[in-house]
């Protein structure tokens, strides 16, 4: 059967409200219609507190130098929400060695200011609770007044300066990985600050780099991205309901195309969070070694690790991953702990070491985080690209769901409108045998005949309401 078009099914629907509209008075619909003549099918706005993305994408922060001010800049000039991950830059500045901690803050001040001159857009952050310098990089994301401050690898439940992010008009949102740490965190908030968050990134056991599952969990159904996004959904609900406010739920993990994209928001998202394919970008701000990694690799290429920070990761498995796995040791060094949950003492290398050569081409030397979809990706692209890929993805699964919800519509509108015809005629039929009666003064035929015209009426008003819902379910459908 050959497919329908959109614009060919609108037509037919436009159609079909005029030929209802000649027997039935719906001059809304068609005052729609002349107001709207195009049909806006684009990606919706993601609102994260105060600040409205227009490209519901938030860019995954990919910390130790990956997204830095050139990547993030580049998403927010495309709508999205930008990320600048504050773990392991300082790895970018000459004293990290000397002084990780102070050249960590160097670093991460220097990326958002470069990347406020790069764009107009939202800027966020993304700054992990387990680093030891947690509270001096929170310090300079509040100074440098970023748009969003997204907090993972943690519970930022404690000594959060709460007060003065929202004077700086900055969005506050968790990292989790389960409805049950979201609950927490919004329930602690509420008791410490009298606040909340702004909304959550939950991401999903398919995401690269650290996380928040153990191996035996990652193929559960249960631990799935649609199923935590349904059950943070609730979770969120609750404390929209409380507070009076609209929170943004961001899934993450796995999401790869335009088809994830309206998957994961019809799943009950508002937004989503993408690493992976950002990676493989012109702007990323990585070697084009690392880039090429994703680009090369294979399905079988992409595992698991265990890290030295204590998790489970997820990476292209190399030379570098296996050789520490059977016992050798690399030479490093720990200047500062910058994690509090690294096993330094115990380690066969420094992961941060590790991730910094990676970074810089060395991929010998250390090793790529990826998300589980990495070997998918064929070629480096532009962000600009990437989003446009991603839109015309989006709007073309849209489109296509949009006219088979719309097509079943028109068959039950015809059905119905042949329906009402028929009942019109009977309603007719039993006027004029009432209006006869009623001249002839039979008054057992007259109330017989009153009882069925009303019934006739009635059945006639039933179908025209239900046609005229009909109609104006599938007019709301096209026109959002």
């Amino acid at each position: 059967m050959k497919s329908i078009s959109f614009d060919c099914l609108k037509t037919n629907l436009k159609q079909l409200t005029q030929k209802v509209e000649s027997n039935i008075s719906i001059k809304k619909i068609i005052n729609q219609l002349d107001s709207k003549s195009e049909v806006n099918h684009d990606f919706k706005e993601l609102k994260i507190g105060t600040h409205i993305a227009k490209t519901p994408i938030v860019q995954g922060g990919m910390g130790v130098g990956i997204s830095l001010s050139s990547l993030a800049s580049a998403v927010a000039n495309e709508g999205g929400v930008g990320v600048i991950a504050a773990n392991g830059i300082g790895l970018l500045d000459k004293d990290y060695f000397k002084d990780g901690d102070n050249a960590s803050v160097r670093a991460f001040r220097k990326e958002i200011r470069i990347a406020r001159e790069k764009t107009k857009g939202i800027i966020g952050v993304n700054i992990m609770v387990a680093i030891d310098n947690f509270k001096k990089m929170l310090d300079v994301a509040i100074e440098e007044a970023v748009d969003v401050v997204f907090m993972g690898a943690g519970l930022p439940i404690k000594n959060i300066p709460v007060k003065r992010m929202r004077e700086k008009n900055i969005s506050i949102v968790p990292i989790v990985s389960s409805s049950r740490a979201c609950d927490l965190i919004f329930k602690m908030w509420s008791k410490i600050y009298k606040d909340i968050p702004d909304g959550v990134v939950v991401e999903g056991p398919m995401a690269g780099g650290h996380l928040g599952f153990e191996k035996n969990q990652v193929s559960k159904k249960e631990y799935q991205l649609p199923s935590l996004v349904k059950d943070i959904k609730k979770t969120l609900l609750k404390y929209e309901n409380e507070f009076n406010r609209s929170l943004a739920l961001i899934a993450g993990g796995g999401v790869y195309t335009g088809k994830d994209i309206y998957s994961t928001l019809k799943a009950g998202a508002d937004g989503v969070q993408m690493a992976t394919r950002f990676v493989a970008t012109d702007e990323c701000d990585a070697d084009i070694k690392f880039k090429l990694a994703y680009v090369n690799c294979k399905k079988e290429d992409i595992g698991f690790i265990k890290s030295p920070v204590g998790m489970v990761g997820r990476a292209i498995r190399n030379d570098f991953i296996k050789n520490s796995e059977e016992g050798l040791k690399h030479n490093f060094s720990c200047n500062w702990k910058c994690l509090a949950t690294c096993k330094a003492n115990d380690a066969n290398y420094c992961i941060s070491v590790a991730l910094n050569n990676a970074r810089m081409g060395k991929i010998d030397k250390g090793f790529v985080f990826a998300g589980s979809n990495a070997y998918r990706i064929k070629e480096i692209i532009s962000v600009n690209a990437l989003v446009t890929e991603l839109r015309k993805g989006y709007i073309k699964v849209k489109n296509a769901e949009v006219v088979k919800y719309i097509n079943s519509l028109l068959e039950k509108i015809n059905n119905l409108y042949t329906s009402y015809e028929e009942k019109l005629q009977i309603e007719n039929k039993y006027k004029k045998a009432y209006e006869k009666a009623l001249v002839g003064f039979n008054d057992v035929l007259i109330d017989d005949l009153r009882k069925k015209y009303k019934n006739a009426i009635t059945s006639a008003i039933n179908t025209q309401l239900l046609l005229e819902e009909k109609i104006l379910s599938a007019w709301k459908v096209v026109l959002n």
